[in-house]
């Protein structure tokens, strides 16, 4: 599966720019898939288990798709790593996308002091099943495992476009 925009260089578009219409193969917020079940798909845990998105089920759930190779991921990924430590935010779960061992995944986010855990998907089951074509996408599931919104592209999670987004998951 080939992934686009992983090496793009413009901005994201500004949230004023934004509507509930489907993402772009720019990126942007997507609201056209809210309601839907979350994928009932294995990936690996940060101990290498399988495990599940319904595993987090019953809290607001942040389901980041990343890879190592990723330039716009890697920018997000400590704005992640924040919003993952702030009383009240959603639950991150920062899911790698990477087809190599997984201890490289750990061994990436150790090195960049990232405090996010190593969660993997080497065979890419779930950008498939989400039909993702744009690294990062970060989707936003609600306490019953429903999707309420999805951003593709890379966003600073700390700041207030992202805040007033995640507000919705309550």
């Amino acid at each position: 599966m080939a992934l686009a925009g992983c090496d793009r260089q413009k901005a994201a578009p500004s949230q004023a720019d934004q509507s509930a219409a489907p993402a772009s193969a720019s990126g942007g917020l997507d609201r056209s898939q809210a309601g839907k079940a979350a994928p009932d798909l294995e990936f690996r845990s940060p101990e290498g288990e399988p495990t599940s998105l319904a595993e987090f089920r019953g809290k607001p759930l942040l389901v980041n798709l990343w890879a190592t190779w990723c330039a716009p991921c890697i920018k997000e990924l400590p704005t992640l790593a924040a919003l993952s430590t702030r009383p009240g935010a959603p639950q991150v779960l920062a899911l790698s996308q990477d087809m190599g061992d997984q201890a490289k995944v750990a061994a990436f986010l150790r090195e960049r002091n990232l405090d996010l855990e190593p969660f993997q998907d080497a065979k890419m089951d779930m950008s498939g099943a989400l039909g993702v074509n744009i690294l990062p996408t970060t989707v936003l599931y609600g306490p019953n495992g429903k999707e309420v919104w999805r951003y593709s592209g890379d966003m600073d999670w700390t700041g207030p476009s992202a805040a007033k987004l995640l507000a919705e998951a309550r």
